[in-house]
């Protein structure tokens, strides 16, 4: 069987750790940010840990 290509897509969004933990930035956080709270932004800030099923198909989508 080849070997399958890194999803390009989900490897420009996600971060994999050394640890193997999986990474994501919070969405709606790019414009219209004067209507939002500002704890509602300092929510959005920073990143999330992805856990689960859906941690283990990103690891498949790129390659890890």
């Amino acid at each position: 069987m080849p070997k399958l290509k890194s999803h390009s897509g989900t490897k420009d969004r996600i971060k994999i750790t050394k640890n193997g933990k999986v990474l994501r930035r919070h969405s709606m956080r790019s414009h219209f940010l004067q209507k939002k709270s500002a704890a509602r932004k300092r929510k959005l800030a920073g990143t999330e840990q992805i856990v689960g099923k859906f941690a283990r198909n990103i690891k498949t989508r790129m390659g890890v």
